[in-house]
């Protein structure tokens, strides 16, 4: 007799998996595999996405099941970096989407930090809050790290706060366990060294070199998003990102931001 096959579809899993492509895409010039990751994040969001809100598994042409904080928190990370990696400004309305609904259906709103299953989930006898990293990191390390990004990139008070409370909710635990706790631990790295946030803007075909050199070393703290003059109107901060006549790049490091710098010389030199 063979041995059982699982193969149903995780939106969880998924998503770790999409960063993983998009981060190994963007770093070794792979576009297959930011094609591969796009792929996934169009099945999730064509499968998986329904009425606003996230499904958990998908089998056999069936989803179901209402999405838990690892989906949402993964999910909106997956497509920070897939971003990063090739812009496309549906995934960025995606990522504000799943944003807005961790605020929404997940948020401890008293004591901060996010619950692992939505306000309207059915009642449980325990609701709990996963702070400590498992087999899996923990969704709030996730959220926290992802929201104050996405915050930083588009503006919004709203996530950094969100972010920020978070945090402070789990100190306890991460204070007596911090091996526990990689995730809220890289999370608190960002929030006080500020995670640095590149937005580049102009040409496609002169936007590549500016990007590869802000992926020059090592640094897990950078997120580069190299947008094409064309892409239209975007949301937040980003709607003021504009090419200068030439290709412009806008260095920011947490909420503090240099002169936009439209001078490739000049921008490795601020990189430096």
């Amino acid at each position: 007799m063979r041995p059982g096959l699982d193969d149903k579809i995780l939106t969880s899993w998924n998503a770790l998996m999409i960063k993983g492509l998009a981060v190994a895409g963007e770093i070794f010039n792979r576009a297959d595999a930011i094609d591969a990751a796009h792929a996934a994040i169009d099945f999730i969001r064509n499968e998986l996405w329904r009425d606003g809100r996230l499904l958990a598994t998908c089998k056999d042409g069936h989803a179901h099941l209402g999405a838990y904080l690892d989906d949402y928190a993964f999910l909106l990370d997956a497509l920070l970096h897939a971003l990063a990696a090739r812009w496309r400004s549906e995934d960025l309305d995606f990522a504000i989407a799943l944003a807005e609904c961790l605020l929404t259906h997940f948020e401890d709103r008293e004591a901060g930090g996010f619950f692992f299953t939505a306000h309207d989930h059915e009642s449980l006898i325990l609701r709990s809050k996963p702070l400590a990293d498992d087999a899996l990191p923990a969704g709030n390390g996730v959220a926290a790290a992802a929201l104050a990004r996405l915050g930083h990139l588009l503006g919004e008070t709203r996530y950094l706060e969100a972010s920020t409370r978070t945090l402070r909710a789990a100190w306890g635990a991460v204070a007596h366990a911090p091996g526990a706790h990689n995730a809220l631990l890289l999370a608190l790295e960002e929030h006080l060294g500020s995670c640095e946030i590149i937005v580049l803007r102009g040409d496609p075909a002169d936007l590549p070199r500016w990007q590869q050199a802000a992926h020059n070393g090592y640094r897990p703290t950078r997120l580069c998003f190299a947008i094409p003059d064309d892409a239209g109107e975007l949301r937040g901060l980003l709607n003021e990102r504009r090419p200068l006549g030439h290709t412009t790049a806008y260095v920011c490091q947490g909420q503090h931001c240099i002169a936009p710098i439209t001078d490739y010389a000049a921008f490795t030199d601020a990189l430096a």
